[in-house]
């Protein structure tokens, strides 16, 4: 894999080696498409980077949506070696970095559609009221 996410991720999270992102990207992504619908779905998978799209192929879709911080466990239990602290840093890296890719509008259709917590992985406040 190679492109620009790739050595943004790399940049972004400090990551030693393009190795190590692409473990990054691929164990974010392949836990984060599950949690997406609808026409957010498509159109997110429309608007990643191509080097991205393998690992998103065929992603199932979650019976639940998980919060942040079970998205960040299944990271977690995704990667060898992980902890919450380090698969949260895969999580932000990767996602802020997507996130640049959709646009604002999708974005914002996107983090709509998923429970509060997501917002702040995607490198934005969480400005949704509480109830």
């Amino acid at each position: 894999m190679g492109g620009d996410l790739l050595a943004a991720v790399r940049t972004s999270g400090r990551y030693r080696t393009l190795a190590e992102a692409e473990r990054a990207v691929q164990h974010v992504l392949a836990a984060f498409v599950g949690q997406l619908t609808g026409e957010e779905r498509r159109a997110f998978l429309k608007s990643v980077p191509p080097e991205a799209g393998r690992y998103l192929a065929g992603g199932i879709r979650d019976e639940r949506p998980r919060t942040a911080c079970e998205f960040v466990d299944s990271v977690a239990a995704r990667t060898e070696g992980a902890t919450h602290a380090t698969a949260r840093w895969d999580a932000s890296t990767v996602l802020t970095a997507i996130g640049g890719h959709l646009g604002e509008e999708l974005l914002q259709r996107v983090l709509a559609q998923l429970p509060r917590g997501y917002a702040l992985l995607f490198g934005r406040a969480d400005l949704t009221p509480t109830a």
